[in-house]
């Protein structure tokens, strides 16, 4: 079935995720020459760190966790799955991937795509966290739902 990942390996995923987020936005401040694009691009990154910093936390707290699901082997494959679709999950693409675009509506566009695809895998994340940890990552779902909402905002002024 290929390789399954624990809780703590998926917690481990969202601080990648995190990072690449982190990068991305950071080069994306550097290339805009709009400074209301610099100024949203600056404050997701910043975001971005402070998940990092949470999930840190939720990462020392989980041991060898199994989820609650009749077939906690299928749901850990599902998210194995996810992962290695998600581009974020793969350590420096996040900076990688900025590089390679042309215009601030393209980045935004990216960053739209990327929001989503990360509010699916804290969706799924919530399962695999010991009890008191999925409040904190809804906390960060609304978190990445505002960032969502900040992007298409400033899609519609391009």
């Amino acid at each position: 079935m290929g390789n399954i990942f624990s809780a703590s390996e998926v917690v481990e995923l969202g601080i990648q995720i995190e990072k690449n987020g982190r990068d991305f936005y950071n080069t994306l401040t550097k290339q805009s020459k709009k400074a209301k694009v610099q100024e949203l691009f600056r404050y997701l990154a910043g975001e971005e760190e402070k998940h990092i910093v949470v999930f840190q936390k939720i990462l020392d707290s989980v041991k060898k966790y199994q989820p609650p699901e009749s077939y906690p082997v299928e749901y850990f494959a599902y998210m194995n799955a996810f992962a290695s679709e998600y581009v974020f999950t793969k350590e420096n693409k996040g900076k990688e991937i900025a590089q390679k675009i042309k215009t601030d509506k393209e980045a935004v566009d990216l960053g739209i795509g990327f929001e989503k695809d990360s509010i699916i895998f804290y969706e799924g994340m919530k399962k695999v966290v010991p009890e008191h940890d999925p409040k904190v990552i809804s906390e960060l779902i609304s978190q990445e739902q505002s960032h969502l909402r900040q992007l298409v905002e400033l899609k519609k002024n391009f």
